[in-house]
């Protein structure tokens, strides 16, 4: 069953016109999953639990940055609920007056980790926002304007994965979908933790939630190893929690 129709407001979404389609219970997907995976073995795996970062900073080796509008407020906050307490990574900052809607996608992205194929997750609790309550995972980074993107909306309870590209933001169709359809209808729940995770590989990208998976995509305009990391949009505070790359 099909989803709503998105219109979007420009600069960082951009859904004019597409169709998103409803999550099935068997989604009709034949990959190489298994051969992928065998692809991977004997790479390096590392968790990141921001449980040995500072409170109130930004935790070492990660740069925190924004495509536009005021910087963005990122930082180590306690939280009792956390899949790993007692700390949580959370981006916390409000609009700033001349901030546009929809225009700003604060970014913290992990500096020495470059990755062409690999698997990156990601535990995500939208906590609150008026425009947006969404959180999502990066790769392929080259800068703020260039990366991939998939991202979970409790908002609209929705599941996208997008190309960034010289700062405009696109979703991408889904594999074996209808023309002009992409990502998920599926319920993304407000104030828990849900486990987002994207398998990359080549041009092919699985996207998975609460280990489940929903859907794939198929692009190739990003094929070199980049930096992976975080997303947030517009007003959205949203906290991140056991952070996972393995990858070569």
């Amino acid at each position: 069953m099909p989803g709503k129709l998105w219109r979007g407001t420009g600069g960082c979404y951009n859904g004019d016109g597409l169709r998103q389609r409803a999550a099935l219970p068997h989604v009709r997907m034949r990959t190489f999953g298994w051969l992928m995976s065998l692809a991977l073995w004997g790479t390096v795996t590392q968790t990141i639990n921001f449980d040995s970062a500072k409170p109130g900073s930004v935790p070492a080796g990660w740069t925190v940055t924004s495509n536009a509008g005021a910087a963005p407020l990122w930082e180590i906050l306690k939280d009792p609920s956390a899949p790993s307490p007692p700390y949580v990574l959370a981006e916390i900052s409000r609009y700033a007056a001349g901030d546009a809607a929809g225009d700003r996608c604060p970014l913290a992205i992990l500096n020495k980790t470059n990755v062409k194929d690999g698997d990156l997750s990601v535990q995500v609790k939208p906590v609150a926002g008026k425009e947006d309550r969404a959180g999502g995972l990066v790769f392929r980074y080259r800068d703020a304007e260039n990366y991939y993107l998939v991202r979970a909306n409790a908002l609209e309870n929705s599941i996208v994965l997008y190309k960034v590209e010289d700062g405009k933001r696109t979703p991408l169709s889904s594999r074996d979908a209808p023309a002009k359809s992409f990502g998920v209808r599926h319920p993304v729940p407000l104030n828990q933790w849900s486990v987002l995770k994207v398998q990359f590989r080549g041009p092919l990208f699985s996207v998975y939630f609460n280990h489940r998976r929903l859907f794939e995509v198929l692009d190739s305009t990003f094929s070199q190893p980049g930096k992976v990391g975080l997303w947030t949009k517009a007003d959205g505070i949203t906290y991140f929690d056991d952070f996972r790359i393995a990858g070569k």
